[in-house]
């Protein structure tokens, strides 16, 4: 008999990360005086120019869910399948990661010629089709294809599917704290030795700390029943704290960067994290629960597609208003353009979750030894 794992609150949190990076990437204009408008510098350049910190977020989720299922899985076979854990990584990932390839690479030139602007990508396509896009943007800057620059992120969760349940196999759970703690140090002295944004960025060495932080989360929780019963019993006081801390490094970012070096920035902002994440799962004393928000659980469940495909939706957002003449103003741009964007990418995610992604979580069911209640 399977082991059956549900946390109810995260699938509320993934749609919240999301927001959060499609806000990031929303409001778009070519108005040079809508640009320079006091408003839109407030809501592009304050609001929600840390919008990218939702990627941090999944990050750290990634690491969580991922260490503490093959700890289950260690726990109740003894091992780990590796085989089957990379077939359950590739049904789930490969399907939509490949589609966007062939969208970036085919599709959007040919959109843009149709226009009658000159396809300019840059990006290696071998570096996509083997998941080191992250690498790519590093050398050769972000691509022409919008819809192929969020890849990066998931290149980087590829590369550690890849090798995790391997250490994770050949570890000793209770000596795991090695490992988390020899990733640690070598994130931070890559940090510390490649000062630089776009390796800080985009660089796996540099990111890993999410998902190291995700992962000792899971490994805590997983062989300390002290350190449960401690996030168990998060008096409402520090849990207000967190969160707190969370909001004021999101919407303050640089400000904090004079307290806290940024060889060490990823790695405080993950303590964060994971901190909300166990708080959701485990704490008896929260102040809100997000799984509440049905609508939010609903849309998180397709969290994978909205994140890939949203700029689909914002270019196809962006041709109506452009066609309808709705994009001269501000509140066209905050008010119709982004609301619609936000409403197709919506519609396109469930479309592919629906039609093309679920016929291979089917399949995927074949290969688990803990599945969703």
């Amino acid at each position: 008999m399977k082991k059956k794992i549900y946390f109810e609150n995260l699938d509320a949190i993934r749609f919240l990360c999301f927001l959060s990076v499609f806000f990031h990437h929303s409001f778009y204009t070519e108005s040079i005086e809508i640009q320079n408008s006091e408003w839109y510098l407030f809501i592009t350049r304050t609001l929600f120019a840390n919008g990218n910190l939702g990627v941090n977020f999944f990050f750290v989720l990634s690491g969580f869910l991922i260490t503490f299922l093959l700890i289950e899985e260690k726990k109740l076979n003894g091992k780990i399948s590796i085989v089957k854990f990379w077939m359950r990584r590739v049904l789930r990932i490969w399907p939509l990661y490949f589609f966007c390839l062939f969208f970036g690479f085919i599709i959007f030139p040919e959109i843009k010629s149709i226009f009658g602007q000159i396809p300019q990508e840059t990006a290696n396509p071998w570096m996509y089709i083997t998941f080191l896009s992250n690498f790519d943007i590093i050398y050769s800057d972000l691509p022409d294809a919008s819809t192929l620059g969020v890849l990066w992120s998931i290149a980087i969760e590829e590369q550690f599917y890849l090798v995790w349940p391997i250490l994770i196999y050949f570890i000793p759970i209770k000596k795991l704290w090695i490992l988390f703690t020899s990733l640690l140090i070598v994130n931070v002295m890559y940090r510390f030795f490649n000062y630089s944004y776009m390796n800080f960025e985009y660089h796996t060495l540099s990111c890993m700390s999410d998902l190291v932080i995700g992962a000792t989360g899971a490994w805590l929780i997983s062989i300390s029943a002290k350190f449960k019963t401690h996030i168990q019993q998060i008096p409402k006081l520090f849990i207000a704290l967190i969160y707190v801390g969370f909001i004021s490094f999101y919407f303050f970012r640089s400000e904090f960067m004079i307290y806290i070096s940024v060889t060490f920035e990823r790695i405080v902002f993950s303590l964060f994290i994971i901190y909300i994440i166990l708080e959701q799962i485990y704490a008896e004393n929260s102040l809100f629960k997000f799984g509440k928000i049905k609508q939010f659980t609903n849309l998180g469940q397709i969290s994978y597609g909205l994140y890939s495909l949203h700029f689909i939706g914002i270019l196809i957002a962006t041709m109506i208003s452009r066609k309808l003449g709705i994009n001269t103003d501000l509140w066209h741009i905050i008010l119709i353009d982004t609301p619609l964007s936000l409403l197709l990418t919506i519609v396109i995610s469930k479309v592919s979750y629906r039609y093309y992604e679920e016929p291979f979580l089917k399949l995927k069911k074949k290969f688990q030894f803990i599945t969703k209640q």
